[in-house]
């Protein structure tokens, strides 16, 4: 029997599960909806069924040993999810202890950006780096934090919540109940918003005046840009400014030697990472100019939060 993980990537949208050799092949993957599930049992009860199928699909002779996950405030010592924002359900989510009852195997989880940074780091273009950052620009905005070749968690596990920042007093509402949290303009979620303030704000054509904001994805809005519609094109320098003044905060706090770009705005290439570059640039102390590389995320074709997810139960359980 050959030995495989399921690695897991909760987002506040969808939900990715794979199936992960030793080496960081991915065998097989499936996408579901992570919301309109009305309990969290369900939701359980989904990602457990999905498993399985995956499982039946590959064949018998894999054996799986245990379950990785990424998501949205978890928590490595709690095994729990906790008061996430872009989750349906609050409080504490005992995820690894429901997984555990009803697969019979261990399951760990960790913050979904901290899976990304270490499937960065394992598989992708963090390869041979110790000090580097991953954000993910996903529905909200995250960020897996490594120094000297280790995750920064904290000591309560929740480190690297770049997202939950300020970037503007009384700013926008963000769904952690602050005002102003940096994941509420620069995300997938964000830019939307922005289009719908740049919509108010002038009288310019645009694609988007004949559509309803609400359904407006990030692909979208990048589509737009590269056809030139001058309102996502001004969206994409509004979220880059915002994002390269705070990313020039953090390399201030962590020096690291790159930063990767990961999710479904970063997706958008050049349109979001160009602005982002230069204004990090410029707002960025002196001492630092012109020596961090950002990048998009190296993993073309892979699931960077699955695989990293997957790397954190393999090393759980060393086998």
């Amino acid at each position: 029997m050959i030995e495989i993980v399921a690695g897991v990537d909760i987002g506040g949208t969808n939900t990715v599960v794979g199936l992960v050799t030793k080496n960081g092949d991915l065998l097989a993957e499936k996408t579901f909806s992570t919301r309109n599930h009305n309990h969290f049992n369900n939701f359980i009860n989904t990602l457990s069924q999905e498993i399985n199928t995956l499982l039946n699909q590959v064949g018998g002779d894999y054996i799986i040993m245990g379950v990785g996950i990424g998501a949205p405030n978890g928590s490595y010592g709690m095994g729990a999810i906790v008061d996430a924002p872009n989750l349906e359900w609050k409080g504490t989510l005992p995820i690894c202890k429901e997984i555990t009852s009803r697969l019979s195997i261990p399951a760990v989880v960790t913050n979904d950006a901290n899976a990304a940074a270490l499937g960065e780091m394992l598989f992708g273009g963090a390869v041979g780096m110790k000090d580097f950052i991953v954000i993910t620009l996903g529905t909200g905005l995250g960020s897996g934090i490594v120094a000297n070749g280790n995750l920064v968690i904290g000591h309560d596990g929740f480190a690297g919540e770049f997202g939950h920042t300020i970037v503007e007093i009384n700013g926008r509402a963000c769904g952690c109940g602050n005002k102003g949290c940096l994941e509420t303009y620069a995300s997938a979620t964000g830019i939307r918003r922005t289009i719908s303030m740049l919509l108010a704000q002038s009288n310019q054509p645009s694609i988007f005046r004949s559509l309803v904001p609400e359904k407006l994805s990030a692909k979208m809005i990048s589509d737009a840009a590269t056809n030139q519609d001058p309102i996502a094109l001004e969206a994409f320098e509004y979220t880059g400014r915002i994002l390269g003044i705070k990313l020039a905060e953090a390399v201030t706090i962590f020096s690291p030697e790159a930063i990767f770009l990961f999710g479904g705005l970063a997706k958008a290439g050049n349109l979001i990472i160009d602005p982002t570059k230069r204004y990090m640039e410029e707002y960025m102390f002196p001492i630092f100019r012109n020596k961090v590389k950002l990048l998009p995320s190296a993993l073309e074709g892979k699931n960077a939060a699955v695989l990293g997810a997957a790397a954190l139960i393999w090393k759980e359980i060393n086998v």
